[in-house]
């Protein structure tokens, strides 16, 4: 019978199959590397970009041809990737139309743009000798595990990218401040890096948190006052242009948040937005409402990750900077120790040249019949000259003798050659200095970069400090709230019905129904809040008033009472004040802007069809505190009420005055309870006067109860 394999579980197979899909998208597509701070897609259009340097620009067409026999994702990609670092102006220069990140124009088509390595780039990215090479896709050419970058470009450029269950997020930074702080890093210094973008702008850096998750910055566009309701735009922020900001402007405009008569977008070279205010708009308060509701400011949060040893990691920019002017600086000296060696290698074979010629040795080969005897005679004439020589004679370097030719022997002149070699050992002794140097040698090599390509890199990014912008401070409240309590609609295009009051179209409308229920909507043209509504206004969480509430707790239930504030609640949520129970009304709903203020008075009427020795009752709310919505209040009465009526305020302020408050709830005991042969206390009662200063009506105190008639 033939072999069978196990079988191996079909979600043990997803999981392999997703971790190696995440490994993937991670490593070779969404996160730049440390070491040069690309991409793989970046790094292979410059590898191809350095194959075919000679100077001259080449088709962007050519370049993205040729980079896909590294790339194995498509033109598009490679396409994408080459006009992202085109428009950055560091590594490539260009020619044609590039777009512009300013208006938010895309390039023209590969085959009409033309591109080259920048010089800066030929001298801060490649060196054959110092590259780790490795086979490509499919195993045809050889390309670099990464370039042997000795500048930051990953700081530089910034870089953007989501993959399976990470993001990264590096903002771009100014080259000359790159470089002034890995001078820093060399000197062991303290330096500070904040992030600098093309687009200019204003941005507020405090919480910048070196790159790190948890940061975040604030930009802002740079708006002059031109004249009177008069604005001009001249820069943005990153990550918007000046078709996008525009479009917020007027987005903001049509929902009420900003008053705009006219908008025009003259942007160019440069940004230059117009935006003209209607008449009776103040200038101070819009301005403030473009940062709170438009791409007039932007947040940005920058998640710095990057790949080291094969494995993604969450590096601060400045660590990112410190590794990057180590690198340079063990860059630099592998370098020179290249050189060095070469340079001893070509002095070697020089003085060994020389001696050859001058010492007529090639003439003691001239009868000799076979290869081994001429090695031999040279080996013979040098003997008297090896001891001078650093290093040892090999049978290479006399292999390398026997090829000179004639013509050079000839030509030789003695006067040149110990010149040349002169010049060999002082640039040995130059190298050796800079290895013993290599620090100082390493600062002076920064500050070369700086003087040679830094000119018209300066920071473009004003860094400042400004407060938060609330949007309730700044709305324009320039619509009314209108409300239809039969229906239970309410909105600001309900003009027929009745007004409630002013109100922007940011906020949220509350809602009290009669039944003890509450809800919470945002503001629209229409909206429904329920049925039978007792109180419906603006709702300003930051500001929450103070409601006094009497209400009947169930059929028959007793009568409770409850002061309370509300807070947080979310929206289109059906709160209950109440208990909850079948039947429940609502007696009493005033609101009040503060505590204080709603110390009132009010009086409870009690059915009188009960007997009652008091059929009224004194209440100030004064004498609870004030709760949260969800608690369900004191006891007022046990007895039926009627109707509840606030005292005019000239009898409150005589109760507030008097010595003694009226009780907090009043317990009336029914007449067939009261003994038939203890009439006095009764009429006692009758003409004593009530808390409040009055005494009750003749009618309620002379009424006999059913049973006694």
């Amino acid at each position: 019978m033939p072999e069978t394999t196990p079988q191996q579980p079909l979600k043990g197979m997803y999981s392999d199959w997703f971790l190696d899909y995440a490994s993937y998208v991670i490593l070779e597509r969404a996160v730049p590397h440390l070491n040069d701070g690309l991409k793989p897609v970046q790094r292979r259009i410059l590898h191809s970009l350095k194959e075919k340097d000679d100077g001259r620009f080449n088709k962007v067409a050519n370049i993205i041809g040729h980079t896909m026999q590294y790339h194995p994702h498509g033109d598009q990609s490679i396409g994408d990737a080459l006009v992202n670092m085109g428009q950055k102006e560091v590594v490539v220069d260009t020619q044609g139309n590039w777009g512009n990140i300013l208006t938010g124009d895309s390039a023209a088509a590969p085959r009409y743009i033309e591109t080259r390595l920048s010089k800066f780039a030929n001298e801060v990215l490649f060196n054959h000798k110092t590259t780790t090479w490795a086979a490509s896709y499919d195993g045809r050419n050889k390309e670099p595990v990464t370039l042997p970058a000795k500048f930051p470009l990953v700081l530089v450029h910034g870089a953007e990218g989501i993959a399976v269950g990470l993001a990264c997020k590096i903002l771009p930074h100014n080259f000359i401040e790159l470089i002034d702080a890995c001078i820093a890093v060399l000197k062991k210094e303290e330096f500070t890096l904040y992030p600098d973008f093309l687009q200019g702008g204003t941005a507020d850096m405090s919480d910048y948190n070196d790159g790190l998750r948890g940061g975040r910055i604030r930009v802002r566009a740079k708006i002059e006052r031109a004249k009177a309701r008069h604005l001009i735009i001249r820069e943005v922020p990153f990550g918007t242009t000046a078709t996008s900001l525009t479009d917020s402007i007027l987005k903001a405009n049509e929902q009420g948040k900003v008053r705009v008569s006219k908008i025009e977008d003259c942007t160019a070279e440069f940004v230059e937005i117009h935006v003209f205010l209607p008449a009776g708009v103040d200038t101070d308060q819009t301005l403030q409402a473009l940062y709170a509701f438009t791409d007039c400011e932007v947040s940005i949060s920058p998640n710095s990750c990057v790949i080291q040893d094969d494995k993604p990691k969450f590096l601060g920019v400045s660590e990112i900077l410190r590794h990057s002017a180590k690198q340079t600086r063990a860059l630099l000296k592998q370098e020179l120790e290249i050189k060095l060696g070469e340079l001893e290698e070509r002095w070697h074979f020089s003085s060994l040249e020389k001696i050859f010629i001058e010492k007529r040795i090639y003439r003691r080969i001239e009868e000799c019949e076979t290869w081994e005897a001429v090695i031999a005679e040279i080996w013979e004439g040098l003997r008297p000259y090896l001891s001078m020589f650093v290093r040892e004679v090999t049978e290479d370097d006399i292999v390398r003798l026997t090829e000179i030719k004639i013509k050079r022997i000839s030509k030789f002149d003695s006067f040149k050659a110990d010149e040349f070699i002169r010049g060999l050992e002082d640039q040995i002794k130059e190298t050796k200095r800079h290895l013993k140097r290599l620090t100082q040698f390493t600062i002076k090599w920064y500050e070369s970069i700086k003087e040679r390509y830094g000119k018209g890199r300066e920071r473009k990014t004003e860094i400042a400090s400004f407060d938060r912008v609330e949007a309730k401070q700044v709305v324009v409240a320039n619509d009314t709230l209108y409300v239809n309590r039969k229906d239970g609609m309410a909105g600001y295009s309900l003009k027929r019905d009745e007004a409630v009051g002013k109100c922007s179209r940011l906020d949220d409308i509350i809602a009290f129904s009669r039944d003890g229920t509450m809800r919470v909507v945002k503001i629209s043209d229409k909206v429904f809040i329920g049925k039978d509504n007792l109180l419906v206004h603006v709702f300003n969480k930051e500001e929450p008033k103070v409601y006094n509430m009497i209400y009947r707790d169930g059929r028959g239930g007793r009568t409770m009472v409850k002061r309370f504030q509300v807070s947080g609640v979310t929206r289109e949520k059906l709160y209950d004040l109440t208990s909850g129970k079948a039947g429940t009304r609502v007696l009493w709903l005033s609101e009040h802007d503060t505590e204080e203020e709603a110390n009132i008075i009010v009086r409870v009427h009690l059915k009188s069809d009960l007997g009652l020795r008091k059929l009224q009752i004194d209440y100030r709310f004064a004498d609870i505190g004030v709760k949260g919505r969800g608690v369900k209040g004191n006891i007022l009465t046990k007895n039926p009420v009627d109707r509840v009526s606030r005292i005019p305020k000239a009898e409150q302020e005589e109760i507030v005055s008097s010595d003694s408050p009226p009780p907090a709830s009043v317990k009336a005991a029914p007449a067939k309870k009261t003994p038939a042969t203890k009439k006095a206390p009764a009429k006692k009662a009758a003409t004593k006067k009530t808390a409040a200063g009055k005494s009750p009506s003749k009618k309620a105190a002379t009424k006999k109860s059913p049973r006694r008639k």
